[in-house]
């Protein structure tokens, strides 16, 4: 049985703002045509990323990454490449989850310091996110990472970007995006950029195989977020919804998979796959107020971003109500959740009951815990900020519902 929904008890945004948030995505939706989307040139090893370097005319390069990655002996098989190739790198390994704005100027002045003119991140969403927000200082020193926030452009072309990712989940190897964390504020909020989008990304399923299973399925379900917040949106094509299909079917078909059996490398190639469709559909098609509730709840609290994702999907489309019944049935159907003969509304139940039990079989909460409600007006205002009117999500919410969506997701138990 449903909870509460926003289109039976009505909508709280003003009818002003809502006609001019509408309006907004509307513009933007028809720009989408004549915008510079691209994706990046797909690599399978690590190894052709030298080659790479090489016909870009690039000689040195920083590599991003993190510290367990580069302890682990995983660069080897790069940097030997790298070597043989007689290009310079130098190795920034302090990246810390949720990159913050310190981290990435720390990153930038290791590329200047070394003069490099490439970046390859290797590692989860949190090194591509510092590496994409490093080259976005370098191409505009003048600017902060604060101005670049929403949608923006910066002067001059980035560095070379490879990424190379350790995760199936954040898609941040063909996204415009890259998310930063105001640690000063408690902030965190993301940059969209058309220039950052990498010029190469490597898809090698090998480089999953030793993720923990916690790891396994905050990260699928992060992937997940990104697919259908990007199909129940209004700025869709045609393009972004087949990659949105494709991406819930492959997580469907093989994260419970990959999630049990960490050594199967076709489940991790498949999931891979799912990350990268679904980063092609939300970068074009942008995400909703998951995401934004989820990056309010990072900034604050440090939760990793795809189990916040995790907690807040089901309830979120449970708060949309009918309004995305056709949609979610669509994408039920197409995974093998529901049958064809299922209503719509029996279908997009069937849909979010599959995501609640994904998330028990994968042994994540179904709430977030330690929300302080001190903080919940804060968060929803941001919130609110991200979202409105950037996100084309189904349903709009304003400051308000959002707040209700923040004890929604705590179980009404906040401290």
């Amino acid at each position: 049985m449903r909870a509460w929904t926003l289109g039976e008890r009505g909508m709280s945004m003003r009818t002003g703002r809502r006609i001019r948030c509408r309006l907004q995505q509307t513009v933007f939706r028809a720009a989408m045509p004549l915008l510079p989307y691209r994706e990046p040139e797909i690599m399978q090893t690590m190894e052709g990323v030298a080659a790479a370097c090489v016909s870009e005319h690039v000689a040195r390069v920083l590599i991003v990454t993190g510290p367990r990655i580069a302890a682990s002996g995983m660069l080897d098989n790069l940097t030997h490449a790298l070597e043989k190739a007689h290009v310079s790198y130098r190795v920034f390994d302090r990246v810390v989850p949720n990159p913050t704005v310190a981290n990435v100027e720390d990153a930038r002045e290791e590329y200047l310091h070394h003069d490099a003119h490439g970046i390859i991140a290797v590692g989860g969403g949190s090194p591509m996110d510092c590496a994409k927000a490093a080259a976005r200082l370098i191409a505009d020193p003048d600017s902060t990472l604060s101005d670049a926030r929403g949608i923006s452009f910066s002067r001059r072309p980035v560095p070379l970007l490879v990424c190379v990712p350790t995760t199936a989940g954040s898609g941040s190897e063909t996204t415009v995006a890259a998310v930063v964390t105001d640690e000063a504020k408690r902030l965190k909020y993301a940059i969209n950029d058309f220039r950052l989008i990498p010029k190469y990304a490597v898809l090698d399923a090998r480089l999953t195989a030793s993720l923990p299973p916690s790891v396994t399925a905050q990260t699928g379900m992060d992937a997940l977020t990104h697919a259908v917040e990007a199909y129940i949106g209004r700025s869709t094509t045609r393009r972004t919804r087949a990659m949105s299909k494709k991406a819930v079917s492959l997580i469907h078909g093989n994260l419970l998979r990959a999630y049990r059996h960490g050594g199967d490398l076709e489940a991790r190639d498949a999931m891979l796959k799912a990350s990268y469709c679904a980063g092609v559909a939300f970068t074009r098609s942008y995400v909703g107020y998951v995401h934004a509730m989820a990056h309010a709840l990072g900034g604050r609290y440090g939760i990793a971003h795809g189990l916040a994702n995790a907690i807040i999907l089901p309830h979120m489309l449970r708060a949309y109500g009918h309004a995305i019944d056709s949609k979610l049935a669509r994408l039920a159907r197409v995974a093998g959740i529901a049958s064809r003969d299922m209503s719509a509304a029996d279908a997009a139940a069937a849909f979010i009951a599959w995501i609640d039990e994904a998330n028990a079989s994968m042994g994540m909460p179904r709430y977030v815990e330690g929300v302080q409600e001190i903080d919940i007006p804060q968060m929803a205002l941001n919130a609110d900020a991200e979202a409105n009117p950037l996100y084309p999500v189904p349903v709009l919410m304003d400051e308000k519902e959002l707040r209700r969506m923040f004890y929604v997701i705590a179980g009404s138990r906040v401290e």
